[in-house]
């Protein structure tokens, strides 16, 4: 994939611009990231892209990565209706209820401390990893926690832009 083009790569490059903004917006809720990305099209590879979105993504400000935050719902609180939340959020969905209740507490009295949703890339994770990761991280100072959300969002991102350029319908 890092040496040709794929179809999905392909309609991104070609799609009008408030389009692609549109996509990317989808893939990570910071402005600046997504304008970015759209002002180095075309991308010759799959790599090309993750590459940009990775330089994106580590010139990112406070507020756009808290920009960036405000498109993801907290841990086990997935958003109706978006597959993709659901898609990530899937190893909360066997949860027991007690599990679910005691993970969001954490994410209240993380939210509390740091001002924004507990950020994960939840893909794979099951529920008690995700809330292991809840308290280990909570203890964190605002700046650690900042570089491991930045960290994270990267892994999610990564994740969202390879559906994109590997989506074969039109």
């Amino acid at each position: 994939m890092t040496t040709t083009s794929t179809p999905g790569l392909a309609r991104f490059n070609t799609s009008q611009d408030d389009a692609a903004l549109a996509v990317l917006h989808e893939v990570c809720a910071s402005s600046a990231w997504g304008s970015k990305l759209l002002a180095q099209r075309p991308y010759a590879t799959a790599e090309d892209l993750f590459t940009a979105s990775d330089a994106a993504l580590a010139e990112l400000g406070v507020k756009d990565l808290e920009e960036a935050m405000a498109g993801h719902p907290p841990i086990g609180r997935p958003k109706p209706g978006d597959p993709t939340s659901a898609r990530e959020q899937r190893g909360m969905a066997g949860a027991s209820e007690a599990l679910k209740a005691e993970l969001l507490e954490l994410n209240l009295a993380y939210q509390e401390k740091f001002g924004h949703v507990f950020l994960i890339c939840a893909t794979g994770a099951t529920g008690e990893q995700m809330r292991d990761a809840v308290k280990t991280r909570i203890g964190n100072t605002a700046e650690e926690e900042r570089e491991i959300v930045r960290t994270e969002l990267g892994k999610i991102n990564r994740i969202r832009l390879t559906r994109l350029v590997e989506e074969d319908k039109d």
